[in-house]
């Protein structure tokens, strides 16, 4: 297999990889640079386990090419909470509200919830449901998922 090397700005840092040339962004950021908190789930972007921020924007990083993230700003669940006021409030209120039980998809969810209260910072229950769908909880936390969405909300 080719490999290449690519060019990476993650969580601020610069990565230079030398990478498979059809290899994921889920696996650049894993296996390459070794950041784990983005999870690997369903690999075909239905689970939203994988979902990390690319230029602000949400996106499920296990079918993005890495070699189309070149220049880009990626953000991952280790980057975020340290520079975003708001995925601090969200991760604060995960913790209040109980959200976490297996904790596998938490990542993806924190980060699709950070991008709806950085665009709307008083959503409707009905707006974060809309928003957050895609990014699947196996324990069915959904609940909690929504109270801790709400909680954040009122901080930020």
């Amino acid at each position: 297999m080719k490999t290449t090397v690519l060019e990476l700005k993650i969580n601020g840092e610069n990565y230079s990889i030398d990478i498979e040339s059809n290899t994921s962004l889920l696996w650049a950021i894993r296996e390459y640079v070794g950041l784990t908190g983005t999870k690997f789930g369903c690999g075909v972007a239905q689970c939203g386990a994988c979902t990390i921020h690319l230029n602000g924007s949400p996106i499920k990083s296990c079918v993005y090419p890495a070699s189309a993230a070149a220049g880009s700003e990626i953000t991952t669940i280790e980057g975020a909470g340290a520079t975003d006021a708001v995925t601090k409030a969200l991760q604060d209120a995960w913790i209040e509200e109980q959200v976490p039980q297996c904790g596998y998809c938490q990542s993806g969810q924190i980060m699709q919830a950070t991008t709806l209260l950085q665009r709307n910072n008083n959503p409707t229950r009905e707006e974060i449901v809309s928003h957050m769908n895609g990014v699947l909880c196996r324990c069915g936390t959904y609940y909690r998922i929504i109270k801790a969405i709400e909680r954040a909300a009122k901080e930020v």
